[in-house]
């Protein structure tokens, strides 16, 4: 990466969107703006998977607020019209309602729901609502429940995944005893947020149903089992011809050993073995049929030759056969349409308010013409829509600007797109993108009130030299109110990842910080996405290492600015930034107090009980026992007795990803041990999501214990609970 060159962000949000669309409800006259509270949390609406109707005249979507007397999310549906004339209404009234898809003639709309019974949460099942009138239909009611909802073709049948089986369906009486005894063959035997404390249930992967839509007056079908096994299937979508439908897969019987190989699939409607349609060597992630069914783009990421420890995504293109016998060649050949485009194709910023319940949809969007296609692509610090020429693989600017484009889908013509925006200053909301004019307009305004009383800070955008002359990418939050000739308390903030970016989005936490009175640091060191392969890549078998240099060099550069009291500066981060926090107080004591989140501090331990598996050389060429010494030269816990600084640790009692036994846990008692001034706050039921999707209250309890903590020991405030 040569910053120099790197292409300057001058437009505001999109360049040509009228101007008075995004102009906030301002305060009453006389009224002063407040700073954003920890608790402002409970105010946000958060707006998730925009679903555009065929014809392009109405977008529903999952309007998520959170509930401070449940302590939960509430998810209900919501539509507006798409020219924007009318304001969004509500659609259904549940509490748990999510998913909707529209029917192929825009007059039904099928989406998901989960009740409550008897005080318990109940598997969600499939319902249809006439947008004529009436109450939502429940069509299925299946145990284990229904996701995932796509309508074929004809708008007769829905597809739908269930980790149910056909025997489920009996009686409950005829039904067998299952035991309740985990018998564990697979390296892979838990996953983060998934099941009873994580454990998967290798006996119930997600398999595809079909079941068929009512008429109004009649009677519901019972749901058809149409794929069985032990292979998951998911990203269900029908072929044009409603004749197949396809779905990614990882079926390889050694699927532990590679984990990150996954195909694209087809199945006949009226079931049968399936068939591999599209291979890489890689992982197929996203994807879209084209309009004549001829062709599937998809987002891929190639696992390459030697492993990497990270694989920038592209955009792929492969023809499909009309054979579809499963003993017949039918896998098409993948042509890589962005590999001379040095960014990441469906790239993404760290933020910690997307939206916690709902979905993001991000698929390629095929022109009507079949001659481009539409993706998300992240580039540096920001997130846009492209198109992408299928001939000549030109990527052209859609969207442009200081922002990121959250999720989006579009009508049959691929020509309107509901998109939901982010920037630093605004959570996300709905807007409708004229692809042909680049033109948007607001849709909905859920967050100007309160966001119209708050005093947000806007981040400067900064690059520095690190120790070898490679250019980062950074950003300041100053306080409210910022005065050049005051000094201020600072805090440096680390993405996870590691192989993830900060940008144009909004993070509550740091605007909080400045808020609180704390200058906030957020750079993309080395080995962050959204800056090319090599960039990505270039910190495999040395992690941490140069990044935290790279680290260091950003806070060097900001305190020449002046205004940073370098005897008051704190460091935090959570999962890879987490290890790299703990890395930080092992290697310097410039930091006077740290807060590491959701971490690791044995690489070794890691290994061993993370949720996920390394049996490449990806981040170790060796296993721990093969090279013990590698795996404890880059742990934090072998250096443990060089820790002055105050650190407390945040961790989640159900986080499989960065297990609390290989991180926090260690070096909190190690530290106590050698009678060092840390803290263990334990937060029960939450997961590696903690600050993104976890309980309201537990994100807000947990913004309290950052600030506190840095509160005690750079600004002396008291706080005996810590003591």
């Amino acid at each position: 990466m040569t910053g120099g060159n790197r292409a300057k962000h001058t437009s505001s949000l999109i360049r040509l969107v009228a101007i008075g669309a995004f102009c906030l409800v301002l305060p009453a006259a006389g009224q002063q703006k407040r700073p954003i509270t920890d608790r402002d949390l409970f105010g946000f609406v958060w707006v998730a998977d925009p679903q555009i109707s065929a014809d392009g005249s109405q977008v529903a979507f999952v309007r998520v607020t959170a509930n401070e007397k449940t302590d939960a999310y509430d998810t209900d549906i919501w539509v507006v019209p798409a020219d924007g004339r009318e304001a969004a209404r509500q659609l259904t009234r549940g509490t748990a309602d999510s998913a909707p898809r529209w029917s192929p003639d825009g007059r039904q709309l099928a989406f998901v729901r989960s009740v409550q019974r008897d005080g318990r949460q109940q598997p969600p099942q499939l319902f249809v609502l006439a947008l004529g009138g009436g109450e939502p239909r429940q069509i299925t009611d299946i145990p284990r429940g229904a996701s995932n909802p796509a309508w074929s073709p004809d708008g007769r049948t829905i597809a739908f995944t269930s980790t149910a089986r056909a025997e489920d369906l009996a009686p409950k009486q005829e039904r067998p005893r299952e035991s309740d005894v985990r018998v564990i063959i697979d390296p892979v035997y838990r996953a983060n947020a998934v099941g009873d404390w994580g454990y998967i249930d290798p006996d119930r992967p997600p398999h595809i149903w079909t079941v068929s839509v009512p008429e109004p007056s009649g009677s519901t079908a019972a749901p058809r089992p149409l794929t069985s096994g032990t292979f998951t299937e998911a990203n269900v979508q029908w072929s044009p011809d409603g004749k197949q439908l396809y779905f990614v897969s990882n079926r390889d019987k050694e699927m532990s050993y590679r984990p990150d190989d996954a195909d694209l699939y087809s199945v006949a409607v009226g079931g049968g073995e399936p068939v591999r349609r599209v291979s890489i060597d890689g992982q197929i992630g996203d994807y879209t049929l084209s309009p004549d069914g001829t062709r599937v783009a998809f987002i891929g990421a190639l696992t390459g030759t030697p492993p990497r420890s990270y694989s920038q995504p592209d955009l792929f293109v492969a023809a499909l056969t009309s054979d579809v016998r499963p003993k017949a060649d039918t896998t098409g050949t993948a042509s890589n349409l962005t590999a001379a485009y040095d960014f990441d194709a469906d790239g993404a910023l760290a933020g910690d308010q997307r939206s916690p319940r709902g979905g993001s949809p991000s698929a390629p969007i095929w022109s009507r013409d079949g001659s481009s296609i539409f993706i998300k692509t992240g580039e540096h610090g920001a997130a846009n829509l492209k198109r992408v020429d299928v001939a000549t693989g030109k990527v052209d600017a859609v969207t442009s600007g200081n922002q990121e484009v959250m999720a989006y889908t579009a009508d049959a013509r691929g020509e309107h797109f509901p998109v939901v925006l982010s920037t630093q200053t605004a959570i996300g909301d709905l807007h409708l993108l004229n692809a042909g004019t680049r033109v948007t307009k607001r849709l909905t305004s859920f967050n100007d009130r309160l966001f119209g009383q708050l005093q947000l800070s806007e981040p400067e955008e900064i690059t520095y030299a690190s120790f070898d002359g490679r250019k980062m990418e950074g950003w300041i939050l100053k306080p409210p109110g910022f005065d050049t000739s005051r000094k201020y308390p600072f805090i440096l903030q680390i993405h996870g990842g590691p192989h993830a970016a900060y940008g144009h989005t909004f993070m509550h936490e740091f605007q909080w910080m400045a808020a609180q009175g704390y200058v906030v640091l957020f750079t993309n060191p080395r080995g962050s996405s959204n800056y090319g392969q090599e960039f990505g890549n270039i910190i495999q078998f040395k992690y941490p290492g140069d990044d935290y240099k790279d680290l260091m060099a950003g806070v060097d550069a900001l305190l020449k600015r002046g205004y940073v009291d370098e005897a008051r500066m704190g460091v935090t981060g959570g999962s890879g930034g987490g290890l790299l926090t703990n890395w930080v107080v092992t290697q310097t004591n410039r930091f006077k107090a740290a807060v590491s989140q959701r971490d690791i501090s044995d690489w070794t331990g890691f290994w061993y009980t993370a949720d996920f598996w390394t049996p490449n050389v990806s981040w170790f060429v060796k296993a721990p026992f093969e090279d013990p010494q590698e795996y404890a030269l880059r742990s934090p816990i072998t250096y443990v007795r060089n820790i002055q600084t105050p650190i407390m640790f945040i961790l989640g009692d159900e986080d499989w990803r960065t297990p609390p036994s290989a991180g926090g846990e260690q070096l909190f008692r190690a530290l106590k041990y050698l009678k060092r001034p840390t803290v263990m706050i334990r937060f029960p039921d939450e997961t590696h999501d903690l600050s993104r999707s976890g309980k309201p209250w537990h994100r807000v309890e947990r913004l309290q214990h950052i600030v506190g903590w840095m509160d005690k020991h750079l600004l002396g405030k008291n706080a005996s609970k810590y003591e």
